[in-house]
């Protein structure tokens, strides 16, 4: 194992992330095949609040040795404020918004429009960190953010397109995802400016839970206590039990361990081949076809992402290699890239 190359272990977690969303959407597609008194067991609420548990009991194993009861009273209410903030953002409205958006409208669009990510990371970190990019950078996200914006509104087909028809006839599944990518860009740059020492396993264990925890009560007063009456179905958890470990463990311990034998600049190149794998992903798992509008958008937005991993190759290349000592800062600053991973 030791002999494998870090990047091997990005292109594994890559996969699973890009695949997570199919997956998402297809096991609620057998959830409504086996219903459990009326009710799909495998709902998205109880696929998300269920994979949550899941994800963090996996998280406590591999780093509960960090839940120090002397490490935690050294944060101050600053921080922990912060990481609430950005726990419920990133751990419970984003996720909410994409798994709504996953019910109503294709994964191509949802991953596509969530390439939105990156672009508003890079933005909202020049307007309040004011941090030092280059022309490629900036060049990259805009051609990305144009992709994004043809996705959006172009017409599915070629027949549509020729008479003007269907243009900008975007509905509520891409609203929500876009207004999911910009909570989850606001939480990369707060986390990147006032959780830098904060160790990456107490980080990831206390989003998880206050996300979960936060998901949990808000869907219970949306949607009643009956929208969770499945939610110990043996059908659902058996499902959970596979989905959760392979997401959480075998896709985040593969990121991970890629990212310690690997610099930002190949981690970033990797992560950008997420959306190419979950298209790929929604086809062969869903049988879904890109549509004219996905394909030109789909194809923007790569274009923009060579642009940008030019602008980032240059920059590394002409500074100094920046480390830090828990790992937070290259893991968050390489997830922006990835966007939401499936739970």
């Amino acid at each position: 194992m030791r002999n494998i190359p870090g990047q091997i272990y990005l292109w594994c977690a890559v996969i699973i992330f890009g695949a997570a969303n199919s997956v998402t959407r297809k096991l609620t597609e057998i959830g409504a095949s086996n219903f459990v008194n009326g009710e799909n067991p495998v709902s998205l609420c109880n696929v998300l609040f269920v994979g949550n548990i899941c994800a963090l009991w996996v998280l406590v194993i591999i780093y509960g040795k960090q839940l120090q009861l002397r490490r935690l009273r050294k944060f101050s209410q600053q921080q922990w404020l912060y990481m609430s903030i950005t726990s419920i953002m990133s751990g419970a409205i984003a996720p909410a918004l994409i798994f709504q958006a996953l019910a109503i409208t294709n994964v191509n669009n949802v991953v596509l429009i969530g390439r939105l990510e990156p672009p508003l990371t890079l933005a909202v970190s020049i307007w309040l960190l004011q941090e030092r990019v280059n022309f490629g950078e900036i060049l990259g996200a805009l051609v990305a953010f144009i992709g994004v914006f043809l996705t959006i509104s172009l017409p599915n087909s070629w027949e549509n397109m020729m008479v003007m028809q269907d243009i900008f006839s975007f509905g509520a599944g891409e609203i929500f995802t876009a207004i999911a990518s910009i909570f989850l860009a606001f939480s990369t740059v707060i986390s990147k400016a006032k959780l830098d020492n904060i160790p990456l396993g107490i980080y990831s264990i206390y989003r998880t839970a206050l996300g979960t925890v936060i998901f949990f009560f808000a869907a219970l007063y949306f949607y009643g206590s009956h929208h969770f009456m499945e939610v110990f179905s043996p059908f659902l958890w058996q499902w959970m039990l596979i989905y959760g470990p392979v997401i959480v463990v075998v896709g985040q311990s593969c990121w991970l361990t890629g990212l310690r034998t690997t610099s930002i600049s190949q981690a970033s190149l990797i992560a950008s081949f997420t959306p190419v794998t979950a298209v790929i992903a929604a086809y062969l798992i869903l049988r879904e076809t890109p549509t004219l509008a996905q394909y030109i958008g789909g194809t923007v937005i790569f274009i923009g992402i060579i642009i940008s991993q030019l602008g980032i190759y240059h920059k590394n290349k002409i500074s100094t290699a920046i480390t830090t000592s828990n790992g937070i800062k290259k893991n968050q600053k390489i997830e922006s890239k990835i966007g939401f991973k499936g739970i």
